[in-house]
């Protein structure tokens, strides 16, 4: 897989009967994708479609990642209005944003990303880059709860931020950048995958994975073993290849010729 830096998958997991989740892979702008829809059946589905798709078009028409998730926002709402949804619905979002050796990470909600990184001399460690837009995040950061007790807590996938929401008219999208490494990966997810694989777990699959297309279907098979009762998405990407960044500067040289 010389030409090839990232692997994705989506499964609808053991319990559930349609996938609310979307994943969209576009190394041509540099962009990957996780959202996890809510509202239940035809409307989370609705929600993280229009997500992946407004966000994937914003950024190709030369937006920056912040602006292009919070127009996903206001599409969501505006769906929702109009009955191509359902009032209610709304979606999580974790988007990686890479040109050359630079990256951008933005979300909203409790899909995440991870870091894992691979050093001769350190071995190999997992980075929870994201921090969660949720209630039990919040107990824990006013110190009413410990880091042990999170994930048994009864209100662990209750949210605080989501696209959609009704109760903000702009979402706080946080972001965090970071410098490419030889050996790195960056793991996007949703939290069919976090609530039910250890990140210890997670970090000894990548860690025996020899490639992406390995460690994907590793991960979501471990989610599965432990239970499966979400859908469960995740795309992994690596540096970027010789190959990838000129084909990502072929791909923006006719907007930068137009924009000069």
């Amino acid at each position: 897989m010389p030409d090839k830096n990232f692997s994705q998958a989506t499964d609808v997991g053991l319990l559930r009967d349609n996938n609310e989740d979307a994943i969209l892979s576009d190394p041509q702008s540099g962009l990957w994708l996780v959202a996890d829809g809510m509202g239940g059946h035809a409307a989370g589905e609705v929600a993280s479609a229009i997500t992946v798709q407004v966000v994937g078009e914003a950024i190709r028409q030369g937006k920056s990642l912040v602006d292009a998730i919070t127009d996903a926002h206001h599409a969501v709402l505006e769906a929702a209005q109009d009955g191509t949804g359902k009032y209610g619905m709304g979606s999580t979002v974790v988007a990686l944003r890479s040109l050359g050796n630079q990256y951008q990470i933005a979300w909203v909600g409790d899909s995440r990303a991870y870091l894992w990184t691979a050093r001769d001399k350190d071995g190999y460690t997992l980075q929870q880059l994201t921090i969660d837009h949720s209630y039990v995040q919040m107990l824990y950061q006013s110190g009413i709860i410990s880091a042990e007790e999170i994930n048994d807590h009864p209100d662990k996938n209750i949210i605080t931020q989501c696209l959609g929401s009704n109760e903000v008219a702009q979402p706080r999208v946080d972001v965090v950048e970071g410098i490419w490494h030889k050996n790195d990966w960056i793991v996007l997810c949703s939290d069919g995958l976090s609530d039910t694989v250890s990140d210890q777990q997670i970090c000894d699959i990548l860690h025996d994975s020899k490639d992406p297309d390995a460690a994907v279907e590793a991960l979501i098979s471990a989610a599965l073993a432990n239970g499966g009762k979400d859908n469960v998405s995740v795309i992994i990407i690596g540096p970027p290849t010789a190959t990838s960044f000129i084909d990502r500067l072929k791909s923006i040289t006719p907007w930068l010729r137009t924009n000069k």
